[in-house]
């Protein structure tokens, strides 16, 4: 499913406390700008507050001065204008007060959601989409802080619902404008950095109950100056005086602006409170069956008990869980036992010994980093999930109130507060319960842990505590190292993440691993990734595993290129790269995957060099897939058949194939590792079979080959006197190439031989062969031309040497002889056009890989029916398959979720595209062909050029359904019309059909115009009389298309459907 298009917004600014912080929370904004959370365009800021209580209100005012500076010198201008709001969307964060349950506070809070494109500890607020799903409700009257019943009884909507206020707000430029204008006017001016550095005396303001509350309607001048934010409680008249400057102020800039409010419809708002109970409850999922696990790795899943969370963690052995917990940013090592009700934070492996024989129930235990005099450390603190941060005097600790933790555990009043701190004041937030420093050791949880249940060890642990030095939860807070906390975690994330690479990859789940591909790269740390797939590629007993992986580091170094270096395609023959591949193709993975990273290690320099390289590791994923399609070969077999006479032709012609559903699915990889179905129609083309081969023996012992049209004084003609003239058999654009490699897969001639061609010849069969292939269509038109050439040549080659071949095998066959070839691809062109009428193809998830074919019957009549209503155009662009294929590889290997579920979805696609041809039914086909090609769309974006899609649209009030045969891009684009023979009409609609300039497609070279090209429904039939092969051929012809064709697929004839005669 699509995610819906975040705000692409100008500014984007978050308010800090703390002035030690603006630098750490400044870099982390830029860190998720670099993983393309936030638009590169974006201008990130990170603000101090001017002073530490300013309010709500006055961190509003600094942060907007702050973003007006900032787009007004990036516009030219000298000094701060409003005018560079009109055309800026700003959004403005506010940190807010510390919060107990993450040092970094809310706005780096970990949620237990996760989103499979971006593997960031993180979750962001859609905010325009929210906006969307807003209901305006008129204007607001008045704002109630703790009202009263009375007040909130006004406030009742006729469901009994009161409108809670939720902390979003949204500035229109007029508003923005007047309060921007506030910053030079005092007292406001005291709320911004400017005021402050021009020695004015700080003001107090709150966003919503002073900013917002004097554009209430109901709200009167006088009430308004004489009140003040809840926040700021009682102060002494000076400071109500200057707080009632600052209030006329504000009224006279904003009262005349509105205020309105918008409702979220079954909308609900959980604060995030300092209420331990209230925390887990957010992170947790009561009811649950499981329980949910993000951005971590867990050994164990079935001791993480239900409604559970865990986030950023690296769990490694029995760790067990209760209901109702939560883990963050922990790597531990059991066994460790975490009851019910517990938040655990911040933990590594070094703090393990101290939980192990524990098990905690309804407790907060935390790890901090720390800075003590510049130098930095660990810290641990311990609390009750009951325990309120709020209550005074009376207050609990450890779940228990404080007369009952003096008893357990002998701690004394005088060990946590001072001798003249007030009754009133002592409470948890100011209790010095956390060691921060032990004169001898290092500091663990044990230092805490033992007042859960005190030991007799004659005050040991009792007397070790008081030994610390001891700080509060609110002294601790300006000691918090933020910097090194954020590291940690990100630390912690990399290598959790690591050991996921390893289990998506061997375990071969459809999970996408570029986003955090791209993390890695832009954060600094590609090294231990490439060092991951290494150790994955080479420790892989299956080559589709290591294939995958190596395609990632192909990934891994582009992005390293950061989008310089050159396109992704091109060659991977470089001389460097030779070595590790001669190991792969001896088989040797381990050795080759070890060479390979040498050979890395000296194309990391700059761009140009980082994506060759890439294309070189793709070019061994390549190896590896041809290897795993090798497998088809044991599916190979002949048996001995009575041999011609020399110079008997063996004639072999086939239809063209016309691909119904489920292309792309047959191509290797996904042909084996996902499973494969695709539905084809053998066809004839203006009544003939478009695409032949004849062979016959020849007393000299050499192979002549021959290339192009059926007469051969327009043929190429190659003579291989030697087996050097045949060693370029593996290069696709070498003359020839198709033939030599039949001769070699046919078993006929060994190239590694220490025999020569003219003694292996002479020995086997006492002379040599003719092998002449043609195909009568344009080069690039997607019926599948290269691969059922092959497969007529086999056959013809084969039966000239006195051997019989099954349709199985030679299926298997012409998948061996395109691995030779090199060129790859899938099975479907054998399949259809091999063998005869509808059938479909389908291959299993696994190796070795093995395609079976099912014939498809059809209604009576229906295939007259179908051959009167198909049609074919050719659209005469010149479709370029090997672009498509590697781009469709990437993003297979990659697992791309749009590409795994389109993918899934051809498959199933094919299995209803079969029964409705059982139906025979031509409306519902029409609705499968227009699917399909909206499936090949999102398989191979740029597939349909602009040409191809003005004549499909011409076109579409005419038919039931249209595609572009293959894997699209140009070629031939197959109709199912609406009335039958439509021919001449169609013809007449083309005709008028206007292409802009500059766009090919419409009109090629050689003059030939788009032509539309009847069908029947017939397959391969090689008894064709040798006088046929003389005449003249009508229609296209080509000298070498099938030496540079890329797009292969897998063909099942039957025997009705391949037979071979002699004469």
């Amino acid at each position: 499913m699509e995610q819906p298009k975040g705000v692409d917004w100008t500014v984007i600014i978050l308010t800090c406390q703390y002035k030690d912080s603006v630098h750490v929370f400044q870099r982390e904004l830029e860190v998720r700008q670099k993983r393309e959370q936030i638009p590169p365009g974006t201008l990130l800021l990170a603000v101090e507050d001017p002073e530490t209580r300013v309010g709500s209100g006055g961190a509003t005012l600094n942060a907007l001065l702050v973003a007006a500076e900032h787009l007004s010198a990036r516009a030219g201008f000298t000094v701060v204008t409003s005018d560079v709001l009109h055309s800026a969307r700003i959004l403005i964060l506010h940190m807010g007060r510390d919060f107990p349950f993450d040092d970094c506070g809310r706005a780096f809070t970990c949620l237990p959601v996760e989103n499979p494109q971006a593997p960031v500890e993180a979750v962001v607020c859609n905010l325009d989409c929210l906006l969307d799903i807003m209901s305006h409700r008129g204007f607001v009257l008045d704002i109630y802080y703790q009202g009263t019943e009375a007040e909130i009884q006004r406030c009742a909507r006729p469901d009994g619902r009161v409108p809670l206020v939720s902390g979003v707000t949204f500035f229109s430029v007029e508003t923005a404008e007047h309060l921007l204008a506030t910053h030079v006017s005092p007292p406001l001016d005291a709320c911004t950095y400017m005021g402050l550095d021009s020695g004015a005396r700080p003001v107090q303001l709150s966003l919503f109950f002073d900013i917002l509350l004097c554009m209430a309607r109901n709200v009167n001048r006088e009430n308004f100056l004489v009140g003040r934010p809840p926040e700021m409680g009682q102060g002494d008249s000076d400071v109500a005086g200057y707080l009632q400057a600052a209030r006329a102020e504000l009224w006279r800039e904003l009262r005349d602006q509105p205020l309105t409010m918008a409702c979220v419809p079954d909308g609900s708002y959980s604060y995030m409170t300092s209420s331990a109970s209230d925390f887990l409850c957010s992170l947790t999922f009561p009811g649950a069956p499981r329980a949910r696990v993000v951005h971590s790795q867990v050994e164990e899943l079935e001791l993480l008990g239900a409604g559970s969370s865990v986030v950023s963690c690296l769990l490694e052995g029995p760790v067990q869980l209760g209901a109702g917990s939560v883990l963050q940013h922990c790597h531990l090592q059991g066994p460790i036992h975490i009851g019910p009700g517990c938040l655990v934070s911040g933990l590594d492996t070094a703090q393990c010994k101290a939980l192990r024989g524990l098990e905690l129930h309804d407790l907060v235990l935390q790890g901090h980093h720390v800075q003590l005099h510049g130098a930095p450390g660990r810290v641990f603190t311990l609390f009750g999930r009951l325990d309120s941060w709020e209550r005074q005097g009376t207050g609990t600790y450890l779940n228990m109130s404080w007369s009952e933790f003096f008893q357990k555990t002998g701690v004394r009043d005088w060990d946590l507060w001072d001798p003249d701190t007030t009754p009133a004041e002592r409470c948890l937030l100011s209790a010095r319960l956390f060691p921060m420093l032990h004169p001898l050791r290092a500091l663990g949880p044990q230092d805490l842990l033992w007042m859960l249940d005190p030991q007799e060890d004659g005050g040991k642990a009792l007397r070790a505590w008081r030994t610390c030095w001891r700080l509060s939860w609110e002294q601790l807070q300006p000691c918090l190292d933020r910097a090194a906390t954020l590291a940690s975690r990100r630390d912690l994330f990399f290598r959790q993440a690591l050991r996921k690479v390893r289990h998506v990859l061997e375990a071969r789940q459809d999970l996408s691993l570029r986003p955090l591909i791209r993390a890695a790269v832009r954060e600094g740390c590609p090294g231990p990734l490439l060092a991951t797939l290494d150790h994955v590629a080479a420790g892989a007993g299956d080559p589709g595993v290591a294939a995958r992986a190596l395609a990632c580091v192909a990934d891994v170094l582009c992005c390293m290129a950061e989008g310089r270096g050159g396109l992704r395609s091109g060659p991977a023959a470089n001389p460097g790269w030779m070595r590790p591949f001669s190991y792969l193709e001896c088989g040797d993975l381990a050795g080759g995957v070890h060479a390979l990273a040498q050979e890395r290690d000296k194309w990391l320099s700059r761009p140009a060099l980082l994506v060759r390289a890439a294309r070189h590791y793709e070019g061994a994923g390549q190896i590896l897939i041809r290897q795993a399609v090798m497998s088809a070969r044991q599916f190979v077999s002949t048996e001995p058949a009575e041999q011609p006479a020399p110079g008997q032709w063996v004639v072999a012609e086939c239809p063209a194939r016309v691909d119904f559903s489920g292309g792309w699915s047959d191509t290797p990889p996904l042909a084996y590792e996902l499973g494969g179905a695709v539905l084809g129609l053998a066809v004839r083309v203006d009544g003939r079979r478009p695409i032949g081969a004849r062979a016959r023996r020849i007393p000299e012992p050499e192979l002549w080959l021959a290339v192009g049209p059926r007469q051969d004084k327009m043929a190429l003609k190659i003579v291989c006197w030697s087996l050097d003239d045949l060693r370029d058999y593996c290069q696709p654009h070498a003359p020839g190439a198709l033939l030599k490699a039949t001769f070699i897969c046919a078993g006929i001639v060994h190239v590694g031989s220490k025999l020569s061609l003219r003694e292996q010849l002479l020995h086997a069969f006492g002379g040599g062969f003719e092998l002449h292939t043609w195909s009568e269509l344009p080069h690039g038109s997607g019926l599948g031309t290269s691969s059922i050439l092959a497969g007529a040549a086999l056959a013809a080659v084969q039966r000239a040497a006195g051997r019989a071949v099954g349709t199985e095998a030679l299926i298997h066959a012409v998948l061996h002889l395109e691995q030779v070839l090199t060129t790859g691809g899938g099975w479907q062109d054998q399949v259809g056009g091999l063998m005869p009428g509808i059938k479909v193809g389908r291959s299993r998830a696994q190796l070795p890989l093995k395609v079976e074919v099912e014939e498809i019957t059809v209604p009576e009549g229906f295939v007259q029916k179908l051959s009167d209503h198909l049609l074919l155009v050719y659209t005469g662009k010149t479709r370029l398959a090997r672009n498509l294929l590697q781009d469709v590889l990437r993003s297979w290997y990659a697992r791309l979720p749009a590409v795994v579920q389109n993918a899934h979805s051809l498959v199933q696609h094919t299995e209803e595209c079969a029964e409705a041809f059982r139906q025979g039914s031509l409306p519902l086909l029409g609705q499968c062909l227009t699917s399909y090609w909206e499936q090949k769309k999102l398989m191979a974006p740029g597939c349909e050029p602009l040409a191809v899609r003005r004549m499909m649209d011409v076109l579409a009030p005419h038919v039931h359904g249209q595609s572009l045969a293959g894997a699209g891009g140009g070629g031939f684009l197959y109709l199912l019309t609406k009335e039958p023979r439509q021919k001449e009409a169609l013809e007449a609609v083309l005709s008028k059909t206007e292409v802009p300039d500059g766009v090919g497609g419409v009109v090629i070279g050689g003059g030939q115009e788009p032509s539309l090209w009847p069908t029947t429904n017939q397959g391969l039939q090689l008894q064709v009389p040798l006088t046929t092969l003389q005449h003249e051929v009508c229609g296209l012809r080509l000298a070498q298309s099938l030496l540079s064709s890329k797009h292969f697929l897998f063909f099942a004839p039957r025997a009705s459907g391949t037979t071979v005669s002699t004469w």
